[in-house]
This record gives C-alpha cells, structure tokens and sequence, in this order.
C-alpha cells in the first residue's frame, strides 16, 4: 500500500452509519420564519417584487413538503434540487437586503435606531438561518445522502466525530447542529468548535463572515451614533 493511503478516513468510521433520517416539518417551521421576516421589512430594504419573491419561496417550501412531509431517508435528486433553489432564493433576496441597508446606513438615511437595529437584526438572523441551510443542504451531500452514510468523507469535523466517547452511538448532525455552525460564524466571524475540512465549506464560511461582520459592525456604529 502506498504511503497516500495511510492516512486515509476508516472505510467506517463510528459515525459513519445510515440512520432514519431527519423530520421535514422543523425545517419548513424554519424556513416560513424567514419568509414572514422578509415580509415585514420596509419596502426601503426589499426588492420591488418582495411579495412575488416570498411567494415564490413558499410554493417551493411547499413542493418540498408534499414531496417528502416525513423523514428525509433517503437521497432524492428532486428534492434537494427544489431545497437549494429555494435556498439561493432567499440568499438573493436578503442578499439585497444587505445591500439596501448598507447603503442606508452610508447614506444616513436611517433616522431611528430602533428601526435600524430591528432591521439588521432581522437581515442578520435571516442570514443565521440561510447559511446553515447551505451547511445543511452540503455537508456529505446533503441529509438524505446523509441519512443512507453515502459519503465517507465529512465537509464539516464535528467534536463528536473525533472520539465516540462524546456521543450516542448513533449520533448523527442535525439541522440544529448546522444553525449552530451559522451562528456561531456569524457572531464570532470565525470557525469555534465545529471545523470545516472541504474548501465549498470554508468558501461559505468566509463569505458568511464577511457578510455578518460588515452588517453588523455598520448597523451598530450607526445606531450608536443617533443615539448620541
């Protein structure tokens, strides 16, 4: 055996292992909060055709449900081409949230500070909740290939898998665990616990921190300086 091979993942590691799946409906809970968050910002910080633009994005959330309102077990092509379509819906839509409210912000045009820090704050959580959907919708190929163990090979190094003393046997990441990974990037602009290993992951996550790091440094200098 060459020496490349030495270093190489197990065929099995412990966490590597086909399991239920996860439920569909926490997910669709989620995302129809990003929905009504979208919905709720001034005309000032959306597109022109926001209302079409959250329709657009439930009909999908809705296909995706009534295509699969359980368990997410298996790796299904329609599926996950319907769940990244409506993930890179509402990546563009807060997308252009961002920049609205960044140029408002250069602007001066912003006046109250309540509105400008409920504003970021929902243009900031919106973006929390479409990056670990992107997590989610990769990492392994996605929960269905997840849920069927067809990837060896982890784009994201959770402390669970390094050691199987700090888990369930049959522990497995969930949605909550990739929310958890958006969060955390966003608030601390950095990787904390969970590390990315595939360069798609460490893409995102600097993008993630760029983002995060911009609005929120901005929407915070600003509201303190109308406080003054």
């Amino acid at each position: 055996m060459s020496r490349r091979f030495q270093y190489h993942l197990p065929e099995f590691p412990h966490w590597h292992k086909p399991h239920a799946g996860e439920l569909r409906s926490p997910i669709s809970f989620v995302v129809l909060i990003v929905i009504i968050l979208q919905l709720t910002l001034p005309k000032s910080l959306s597109l022109t055709i926001q209302p079409w633009v959250c329709a657009l994005e439930f009909l999908l959330a809705v296909m995706l449900f009534g295509l699969n309102p359980g368990r997410i077990s298996r790796h299904r092509k329609e599926t996950w081409a319907i769940g990244i379509a409506l993930t890179s819906v509402m990546t563009l839509s807060n997308a252009a949230s961002a920049v609205e409210l960044i140029t408002a912000l250069i602007d001066g045009t912003v006046k109250s500070a309540n509105s400008l820090l409920a504003f970021g704050g929902s243009i900031w959580l919106t973006n929390v909740v479409v990056f670990g959907l992107w997590y989610w919708e990769f990492d392994r190929g996605g929960p269905g290939a997840r849920a069927e163990a067809l990837d060896p090979y982890p784009d994201f190094l959770f402390p669970q898998m390094t050691d199987p003393v700090y888990a369930p046997e049959n522990w497995t990441p969930k949605f909550f665990d990739y929310l958890y990974i958006s969060f955390t990037n966003a608030s601390a602009f950095s990787p904390t616990d969970v590390m990315p290993l595939s360069r798609w992951a460490k893409h995102l996550m600097l993008i993630q921190s760029v983002i995060s790091l911009v609005t929120v440094g901005l929407v915070i200098a600003r509201a303190v300086n109308i406080l003054k």
